[in-house]
């Protein structure tokens, strides 16, 4: 809940621009696009929403081991690296179309596993289609709300139901910390990418893949 209090706040103009696109007439390009990038990110979301309710005992039950952690962050930071190299750098969002969100939806799918990381694979598939960096990972941190804000209705949903109870001040203290935290990451990641692109992040995975294997072994 924290780090989605930090991508709204970051996005704060890019939904209010689609929020006011979807109750009032559109008259401009801008209110255009707004609107359609609304529909791309409510299809890319239903796939990672479907398969996430439906799976989630297998994966809190049988995906949350180490080896399986360690082998997908070393995979898909590799995966990572190889879409950066082969992928176009042309594709902005204006250039988005239902196609290309439905696919990165698809892949969204795939950080239900642990490890693989919900905007790593969303970067990737971005990467893939030709978006440049920057477009890629602004559509991923925008596609995190619907995602995020659903897992966390979920938790919530339990705790109304009895099934876990809640020590409010550090809660509260925790999903400040984590707001404000999560609002830095994004400021700095996108920064950082209009700078050195994606090497680092992936030099990153990479790295904590190899520790974590250590780890296991």
């Amino acid at each position: 809940l924290g780090t989605l209090l930090a991508v709204l706040i970051y996005f704060r103009r890019d939904l209010t621009g689609m929020a006011l696109s979807c109750i009032q007439p559109v008259s401009t390009p801008q209110q255009a696009q707004a609107r359609t990038m609304m529909g791309f990110l409510v299809l890319a979301s239903i796939p990672a929403l479907v398969v996430g309710f439906l799976a989630r005992d297998l994966v809190e039950l049988y995906l949350r081991d180490l080896r399986i952690l360690a082998v997908t962050t070393l995979v898909f930071g590799a995966v990572l690296w190889l879409a950066d190299w082969l992928g176009g750098r042309a594709r902005t969002l204006e250039q988005m179309s239902w196609r290309h969100a439905l696919l990165i939806g698809l892949a969204q799918t795939l950080a239900l596993v642990p490890g693989v990381s919900r905007s790593g694979i969303t970067l990737t598939a971005g990467r893939f289609l030709g978006f440049d960096a920057a477009s890629a990972a602004r559509f991923s941190f925008l596609l995190s709300i619907p995602i995020t804000a659903a897992a966390g209705s979920w938790a919530a949903l339990k705790v109304a139901m009895g099934g876990a109870t809640v020590n409010w001040e550090p809660f509260l203290l925790g999903m400040g910390f984590a707001a404000l935290a999560g609002w830095a990451c994004i400021a700095a990641f996108l920064e950082l990418l209009q700078r050195v692109g994606l090497l680092p992040f992936i030099i990153y995975r990479l790295a904590l893949g190899i520790f974590l294997l250590w780890l296991v072994f």
